[in-house]
């Protein structure tokens, strides 16, 4: 029964995002109630259930992806990225351009939001590749994949950092785990699945782009924006803290949190809780690209509005995802997926991927299918000793599959590169699916030895 409520759940959501155009959060709420109601949760309690969930989920991640965005934003602002680009691009030759690509997207895609990297790393990869002689799409492949791949792998992102409060997971072992399994994922869906693309998709590298979906370009002077040390350093400040953490607690501690800590143990651990990290790393931030520059903390000010604005929406739809989860668990969904695969012969880690790509597909959100399926996995987790590390991970994996219409960096990629629908489904969609079976291959592997 429990499982026919979810199914005709996921298909409500589906119907209202889709077909009737309803918003992402308020469908995210209306399912919720009307799952619970199916799932004979008292009436009374249904609200609460949707409060405690959306609650659980923005309390620490609010701050996580509100001054990460903030971050992201004045390194943009500054020129920071702009400079790590072109930087890259000098040094490395016309052979190695896909890589150097691929560097440039991996720390900006940390930084920055993956739709807010994509708008700033595409007119560049038209620069360059115009200026190179290459295809667009030669570079744009690459950047995505790098893209993608720190969107759904490494905090502090949105979904990994999410899925990793669900579960209970170190977000510093994600964080060291997600870096391993993205260079092989990054690798396969980037440089190398380029070369079979041009066979199989050639009219899609002859395109010359379309700069006009993004709107109006900042134009940057290079001497005038932050050096190429300080723009790195700022861009991956966080990632810096949550590995000082990681490393320091498996090498010191032995990945076992002692019962009497330390005063260095408190300060070190401090540091790595994700809201400190995001904390301090914002304080590093309007320092490197404001005060240090001269730049007027009026304009900062700004800079930040503007980028609380553009993830007001996401933190809802977060929000919503949270209500959804807490509305299953309540129901007990997913004792009723723990009862139904405990006897079945396969890996809780593989189960949470494929819940991920089934929801993916069906709903397009990444964040959602993330959330809805780390809700839905958590009972078995708890129970077969999974790593929540690596179950975080295999989700992530899951999320990113098979990307397509129901999904906006789907339509993104597809109008910034000029292609066809059927080109898109040949590259976006085919690259999005790689880094997923990579990283669910990946993920297996490393379960044999952590």
């Amino acid at each position: 029964m429990a499982f026919l409520v979810l199914i005709l759940g996921i298909i409500l959501l589906l119907l209202l995002i889709i077909k009737f155009k309803f918003n992402t959060f308020l469908s995210l709420i209306i399912t919720s109630i009307v799952v619970g109601i199916g799932l004979g949760i008292p009436l009374t309690k249904i609200a609460t259930s949707i409060q405690n969930g959306i609650g659980g989920q923005l309390g620490e991640l609010s701050i996580v992806f509100g001054f990460g965005a903030i971050l992201g934003r004045l390194v943009s602002d500054a020129g920071g990225a702009y400079r790590i680009a072109h930087t890259l691009i000098e040094k490395f030759s016309k052979q190695k351009l896909q890589l150097a690509i691929v560097i440039a997207s991996f720390i900006i895609g940390i930084a920055l939001f993956f739709e807010v990297g994509m708008v700033l790393l595409v007119p560049i990869v038209f620069a360059i590749a115009v200026e190179a002689g290459v295809s667009i799409l030669y570079l744009g492949i690459p950047m995505a994949a790098a893209l993608s791949v720190t969107h759904g792998f490494l905090p502090p992102h949105p979904a990994p950092t999410a899925i990793s409060s669900v579960l209970n997971a170190n977000p510093g072992n994600v964080l060291l785990y997600g870096i391993i399994i993205a260079i092989p994922a990054v690798a396969v869906a980037g440089p190398l699945y380029t070369k079979f693309a041009q066979k199989f998709v050639p009219d899609a590298f002859n395109r010359k782009g379309n700069l006009s979906a993004l709107g109006p370009q900042k134009k940057f002077k290079l001497e005038e924006t932050p050096s190429f040390a300080v723009s790195v350093l700022t861009s991956l400040f966080p990632v810096i803290l949550m590995a000082i953490t990681t490393i320091y607690d498996l090498t010191v501690n032995g990945g076992v949190t002692p019962k009497n800590p330390s005063t260095l143990d408190s300060i070190v651990s401090f540091i790595g809780t994700p809201s400190i990290t995001m904390t301090i790393s914002l304080l590093f931030a309007m320092y490197t690209m404001g005060w240090s520059r001269k730049v007027k903390s009026s304009v900062m000010i700004k800079s930040s509005e503007d980028a609380l604005k553009s993830i007001a929406v996401l933190l809802l739809v977060i929000g919503g995802g949270g209500a959804f989860k807490q509305v299953l668990i309540d129901g007990n969904v997913g004792d009723a997926v723990m009862n139904l695969f405990s006897n079945a012969n396969i890996s809780p880690l593989l189960l949470g991927w494929l819940m991920a790509v089934i929801l993916r597909i069906a709903l397009g959100s990444a964040t959602v299918a993330s959330l809805t399926a780390a809700g839905l996995v958590l009972p078995l987790m708890t129970s077969s000793g999974v790593n929540p590390a690596l179950m975080v991970l295999a989700i992530g994996a899951g999320s990113l599959a098979a990307s397509h219409v129901n999904d906006g960096g789907f339509w993104m990629f597809k109008e910034y590169f000029d292609l066809s629908v059927k080109e898109t489904l040949m590259t976006w969609t085919v690259l999005e699916t790689l880094i997923s079976v990579v990283g669910i291959v990946c993920v297996m592997i490393l379960s044999i030895f952590i």
